[in-house]
């Protein structure tokens, strides 16, 4: 007589029957066992169901069988290892010819729980991108933008460090900026100039619109020993790295350190996001740049102007000392009046790399035409005597002649203004002295 399972030998899905009393198989349908390999039911005949299903030495420690009750089903779901498919599982209670039989139709549902992780994934990703967004757009300047956006991925993506490189003009590459956890050494000074064959295996999947994953860094020990040799010494054991791309040309890329491995895939999708919004914070920087250059700096000789003075006035020690040099360059009308406005330029150009043979470049300013100055903070009267005296010996060097008037006070006590006026007027008398002594006129 046909048994009631017989019906299910050619479903399209996994039906087995055994005997709830001594685990024996009775019963797998075709589309079973072709899945398990089995060419006919004498393989397995005798032999029990956590044997041929998991490939146990004893009952199964999931069993359902002490829930399973006649015309009812009970419905749970499961992940097979042997098959390496998930299953929701629909198990009953069958009793026939004196015996208590367990019958189970496994409905493979991989495809789906695939696409139920994917749709979470892009949820969680959309999630994290979005909230990167708000923070990184929240700052007032692009800088605070990619610290605070590196410090936000850092945390959210449990990893031990993540950085910015940009590359060079001679095609090297710099850590420009870099964010590490707790207890993380910093690298971002030791990876400058990094040279491009270090990256080069990496280039060819940038330049293919793909990430690089590293799930091992040991795998990169034969095939890519260069990058190998600058990741090793970092105590990288693992890393997500995406090219920053800006008009169809790659400027850089970013990555993550040692985040957790099943976030590896998941890091990857999201970084190809936020890789734009990336290469738009930089652009948005150099273009910043660009304008405080043109705010703060003269045009021709490449020194501070006004505004860079104001600048640098606001943030000076009112108890330390303070050393002004005022300057001007002597016979700049004549040349331009004479040899044309190209070689006053060069003069001018000249009387700024003088000065700042002597003094650092963040503290000398054109002020005027023929006009530079140069401060000091936090300087001794004879250190200031001393620049003086190197500077007079200077101008021979670079063919230049400077009226100079300077002045130093043991504290500044926010009376510069006062002090540039002293200098000025010393800097006056001193070119006054000249043109008397010269014979030429102003």
């Amino acid at each position: 007589m046909k048994k009631i399972w017989d019906f299910y030998e050619n479903m399209k899905e996994v039906v087995y029957v055994s005997d709830m009393d001594t685990y024996e198989m009775v019963y797998l349908n075709k589309f079973g066992r072709e899945r398990l390999g089995i060419q006919s039911m004498d393989e397995i005949a005798g032999k029990p169901c956590y044997e041929v299903l998991q490939k146990c030495s004893s009952p199964c420690l999931m069993c359902t069988n002490n829930k399973l009750k006649p015309g009812e089903f009970y419905e749970w779901k499961y992940h097979n290892d042997l098959l390496e498919r998930t299953y929701t599982l629909k198990d009953t209670m069958i009793e026939q010819d004196g015996k208590r039989y367990r019958m189970e139709i496994s409905i493979d549902i991989q495809e789906q729980d695939e696409q139920e992780q994917t749709i979470l994934e892009y949820s969680s990703n959309e999630a994290l991108v979005n909230e990167a967004l708000r923070l990184a757009l929240s700052e007032s300047t692009p800088i605070k933008s990619l610290h605070v956006l590196l410090k936000y991925l850092g945390q959210a993506l449990k990893s031990e460090r993540v950085y910015i490189f940009e590359e060079n003009p001679d095609h090297t590459f710099n850590n420009t900026y870099e964010w590490c956890a707790d207890g993380v050494e910093p690298q971002i000074e030791n990876l400058q100039g990094v040279p491009q064959e270090a990256l080069e295996i990496w280039y060819e999947s940038f330049r293919k619109n793909e990430n690089v994953i590293i799930k091992n860094i040991e795998d990169l020990k034969e095939t890519n020993p260069k990058a190998y040799e600058y990741l090793e010494p970092q105590q990288i054991h693992s890393l997500v790295v995406s090219p920053i791309v800006f008009r169809d040309h790659i400027i850089g890329f970013y990555g993550v350190d040692n985040p957790p491995e099943q976030l590896l895939n998941h890091i990857s999708v999201m970084f190809m996001v936020l890789g734009h919004f990336i290469a738009s914070i930089l652009r948005r920087r150099d273009l910043v740049r660009r304008l405080e250059a043109m705010s703060y700096y003269d045009q021709l000789t490449g020194a501070l102007n006004r505004h860079g003075m104001n600048e640098f006035v606001a943030t000076v020690d009112h108890d330390a000392s303070i050393g002004i040099i005022y300057c001007d360059v002597m016979g700049l009308k004549i040349i331009n009046d004479t040899k044309g406005h190209l070689e006053g330029d060069a003069l001018l150009m000249r009387s700024y790399q003088c000065l700042t043979d002597v003094f650092p470049k963040n503290t000398v300013f054109r002020i005027g035409g023929d006009e530079f100055l140069a401060m000091s903070s936090n300087v001794t009267l004879e250190d200031l005597q001393e620049r003086v005296r190197l500077l007079n010996e200077k101008m021979s060097e670079y063919d230049v002649k400077f009226a100079i008037g300077w002045v130093w006070e043991p504290k500044c006590n926010g009376q510069i203004t006062e002090l540039l006026k002293i200098a000025d007027h010393r800097m006056y008398q001193e070119k006054e002295a000249y043109y008397a002594e010269h014979g030429t006129g102003r």
